[in-house]
């Protein structure tokens, strides 16, 4: 039985394509907002680090209301570190929204939600966005949507919708057409199109309770709140019902407490029917993939696969001589509570502490991924220190070692196509496809994650900063065999005191810096990079010797280039396995891993007759 009053749908698209401010205005069309109501652009992007960088990185649920019809719409993330989100939320749809860039078309990660669309089974309906933008083609993008889902496996059922189902749109300017050119300006064409042509949810509204559980949200109060859709039958609030977990262990538990969404926000009810989604409270220690059922009449549903992460971090308490400077929260036992904490909230992350105790291992689905949660951290006042990222093997059936393989796109100016293939090639990746229409050429490539480390600083470098550069997981394949890492030395400050500009002056000769006059520096801490291989310890304090022909202010101006400065990403590209960043709520710090210059050559000295 089809609920005519309910829609189920997600926006689906690549990084930056318009989703969020898509939602907004939807919100705006259907009076989700009192007329004296001051809102924020991308209303639904909460979180600080979302609205800095552009980017959704939690999936969020709201609802509308149009024609008497409860539209819940799921934003998803677009970029693939954040997939674990995407290939849930989509369980709760029946339909998508798939929305693509008039200008770009379908980029990289648009194949990569598509995939998990079409896999679900859901009707695709392509909404072209920024129709007014300079250059956009809408009707090629279209062509290329279609192109894509069959490339990727779509039924004839899925291809017919699409075609049939196409809206032209420009979210910032709050507007949806039939045509590009008809001149509407609202959104109801596509509100229309959602109503009278996405399949509602088909359920059994009679049957026994099913609801499976596919976000999970915390409160400080009531602890981990289960978030899914309702397959059928109606859950209450009081109801006594049966947890199935992922693994087929079984319990009894109480909902003490039953939301649906409303809007923006969620509304206390006594009960939610099939086909909608609700928030339940109450099931202790609910996990991605439990089953609410009928403990009478139990109804199976299939287990929730996540993708495996496939990079790991080794969080450590900071061992800076400048530690506790910044933050407020340094100590390990800290460190490890609050990392505890974060694998309650966050299924798409495995945190767990090393054998040694020494520190806490944290893997995700990429750099992405894992410094968003390092970044959060910062700012709660914690200090720390991470080693270089590490790429995570997997045995296939027959032994052999495999690992992680990205795929990754370069647009660029014809004249610099050569040199990113150079790059790429030293970097342990194969050119797949290349495509130089006009001036602009589009390359594609196979690389093991391994080589994509440290890539995009080379790419913008080779490309004179107009290179675009995405990457997204594509499988493990055959483990590449070794990569060369970073061909540069670095330079190493040999004490602790604040940087000289005299210093930097003659340093500066010698490669590119990472600090300024007045920097404070410490034994150990990278402060430059050489322009040849080999580190090279060097004195960041060293001043001029004043003869008495010369007048201390004679020679005062020197001329330095502005330092180079690191994001938390680009540290954790850059660094080698002996190096460690430095993170603190007002720093990004690279140091060695063991700071005194004779350490460093023991150490070597023992991997050198270790390798013999």
């Amino acid at each position: 039985m089809r609920v005519e009053h309910l829609r189920d749908i997600a926006i689906i698209a690549h990084v930056d394509h318009g989703k969020t401010t898509l939602v907004d205005k939807l919100l705006r069309a259907t009076d989700a907002f009192r007329a004296n109501q001051q809102v924020q652009e991308r209303v639904l992007d909460s979180n600080d680090q979302e609205r800095e960088r552009g980017i959704t990185i939690l999936a969020k649920n709201i609802s509308i209301e149009y024609k008497g019809v409860k539209i819940n719409v799921l934003d998803t993330p677009g970029h693939a570190d954040f997939g674990g989100e995407v290939e849930r939320v989509l369980r709760m749809a029946d339909g998508a929204l798939l929305l693509v860039d008039a200008f770009e078309g379908p980029m990289p990660q648009t194949r990569f939600v598509l995939r998990h669309a079409i896999d679900t089974g859901l009707s695709i309906m392509i909404v072209i966005n920024k129709i007014d933008r300079p250059g956009a083609d809408p009707e090629k993008a279209y062509n290329d949507c279609l192109d894509l889902m069959a490339d990727l496996g779509a039924t004839d059922e899925q291809l017919e919708f699409a075609m049939e189902h196409v809206v032209y749109a420009s979210a910032m300017n709050g507007f949806a057409r039939l045509d590009p050119n008809d001149g509407n300006m609202d959104m109801y064409p596509l509100l229309d199109m959602i109503v009278d042509d996405m399949p509602a949810p088909e359920v059994d509204v009679d049957g026994p309770l099913a609801m499976q559980c596919v976000t999970i949200d915390h409160s400080n109060f009531v602890g981990r709140i289960g978030i899914g859709r309702v397959y059928s039958g109606t859950i209450h609030d009081g109801d006594n019902i049966l947890v199935v977990k992922n693994d087929g262990e079984r319990k009894t538990a109480q909902v003490k407490q039953l939301f649906t969404f409303d809007y923006l926000g969620r509304t206390e009810c006594k009960e939610v029917g099939a086909g909608d989604i609700a928030a339940v409270v109450g099931i202790d220690s609910t996990d991605i993939g439990d089953v609410y059922t009928d403990p009478e009449n139990p109804v199976e549903l299939d287990p929730i696969e996540i993708d495996p992460p496939t990079l790991s971090i080794v969080f450590e308490p900071s061992t800076s001589p400048l530690v506790g400077r910044d933050g407020d929260i340094v100590g390990g036992r800290q460190l490890k509570e609050r990392l505890f904490n974060e694998r309650e909230n966050n299924v798409t992350m495995k945190i767990e502490e090393l054998p040694d105790k020494t520190g806490v291992e944290v893997s995700g689905r990429g750099i992405l991924h894992l410094s968003v949660l390092m970044e959060t951290m910062r700012r709660e006042g914690f200090e720390f220190q991470v080693g270089r990222p590490r790429v995570l093997f997997k045995q296939d059936s027959n032994g052999n070692k495999m690992e992680p393989v990205e795929q990754a796109v370069v647009e660029c100016p014809d004249e610099y196509s050569g040199k990113v293939v150079e790059v790429f090639g030293n970097a342990g990746g194969i050119m797949t496809n290349m495509d130089a229409s006009g001036t602009v050429t589009h390359l594609e490539f196979k690389i093991p994650t391994r080589g994509i480390m440290g890539l995009k600083n080379r790419i913008m470098n080779v490309t004179h900063g107009e290179g675009v550069f995405y990457h997204t997981f594509l499988e493990y394949g055959p483990f590449a065999g070794d990569i060369g890492g970073r061909n540069n030395g670095a330079m190493i400050s040999m004490t602790t005191e604040k940087a000289v500009a005299y210093a930097l002056g003659t340093l500066q000769e010698r490669g590119q810096l990472f600090v300024e006059p007045g920097t404070e520096c410490y034994e150990g801490m990278l402060v430059g990079e050489r322009s040849k291989p080999g580190d090279m310890v060097v004195n960041i304090a060293r001043t001029k010797n004043l003869g008495n022909q010369r007048s201390s202010t004679s020679d005062i101006s020197v001329q330095l280039v502005p330092p180079r400065t690191f994001t938390l990403e680009e540290a954790l590209e850059y660094i080698v396995d002996d190096e460690l960043v430095e993170v603190t709520p007002k720093h990004i710090r690279l140091r060695k891993r063991l700071l005194n210059a004779i350490d460093r050559k023991k150490a070597a000295v023992r991997a050198a007759n270790m390798s013999k």
